[in-house]
């Protein structure tokens, strides 16, 4: 029998969704110096976690779910920076395939899940029939409830196998991400981030609330329990979640061989060809204003 849920949800019915955006709780932004500090800092227990990871032959999962613009790829962002993409990888699906839908639910993600000696970050994961699928009726009412029986056992089954499975959800006010939207909108940089999808996503604020609540109401449990993470600043966020994962995970440093630099052997006679004789790139770094110097 699948574990009793949980009788807890995250309030995030309203304006005031994550915890610290009504009135009088919002927490002041995190300073960027205490920001990158911190931050370069636990990137570097990632690194330690990550070659646990590999010498161990652990398998670990991270999903990251949240409402649009709530801070989720610059989080995978900031977790993969400086990480091994051999062993840690991003998997963001795009939409199933006609052969796709044909298939079990979940058969298109057990196909990204990591071996031994692996770690995957699902940027969204099975979760979307619980939130778009379900809220823009991808999915029917009965593919729907489908799924919220079958996820409990599908992540037992993923635990049971030795899998260390963590689940963030992260959690923006609507004012906030009003001005998320409104942002990238102005630059064009980050225009591409903004679908059609996403902005129907202001329409249905209310109709996504409900589908979370019902989502956690069967999904947060004992064995496999959802982590909210407040992300009305995004620094806060990014910090809170990566010090949270290292804090779940039972790692620890892995003695590694001393690396010693070998010395370049003697000249064999070997004549580097003509510059001129290669095709390079133009150099426009030194049509670049304040550009003008010394060639290191």
């Amino acid at each position: 029998m699948p574990d009793k849920p949980r009788d807890r949800r995250p309030p995030e019915t309203g304006p005031g969704e994550a915890a610290g955006s009504a009135a009088g709780g919002r927490s002041a932004r995190l300073p960027r110096p205490v920001y990158e500090r911190e931050l370069l800092r636990l990137q570097e227990q990632l690194v330690v976690l990550q070659e646990w990871v590999r010498a161990t032959g652990a398998r670990l999962v991270v999903l990251f779910e949240g409402r649009d613009a709530a801070g989720k790829g610059g989080a995978i962002k900031r977790v993969t920076e400086y990480l091994n993409p051999r062993v840690a990888r991003v998997a963001a699906l795009p939409a199933p395939t006609e052969r796709e839908r044909t298939q079990w639910y979940f058969q298109r993600y057990t196909e990204h899940l990591p071996a031994a000696g692996e770690l995957v970050l699902f940027d969204r994961s099975w979760y979307n029939r619980a939130g778009v699928e379900r809220v823009m009726g991808f999915c029917t009412e009965e593919e729907h409830a489908r799924f919220l029986r079958q996820c409990p056992v599908f992540e037992r089954l993923l635990i049971e196998d030795g899998i260390l499975l963590r689940k963030y959800w992260f959690s923006v006010g609507d004012e906030e991400q009003e001005r998320r939207f409104r942002s990238r909108m102005a630059d064009p940089a980050r225009r591409w981030k903004l679908s059609p999808m996403d902005l129907e996503s202001r329409i249905r604020w209310e109709d996504y609330s409900r589908a979370k609540d019902e989502m956690f109401a069967h999904t947060d449990l004992p064995g496999s329990p959802w982590y909210v993470v407040d992300a009305d600043d995004k620094r806060r966020a990014r910090i809170n979640m990566i010090a949270h994962l290292l804090s779940t995970v039972p790692y620890h440093e892995v003695e590694r061989p001393e690396l010693i630099l070998p010395p370049r052997p003697p000249s064999a006679g070997y004549r580097r060809p003509p510059r001129d004789t290669q095709t390079h790139v133009p150099d426009h770094a030194a049509s670049l204003p304040g550009a003008a110097g010394k060639r290191p």
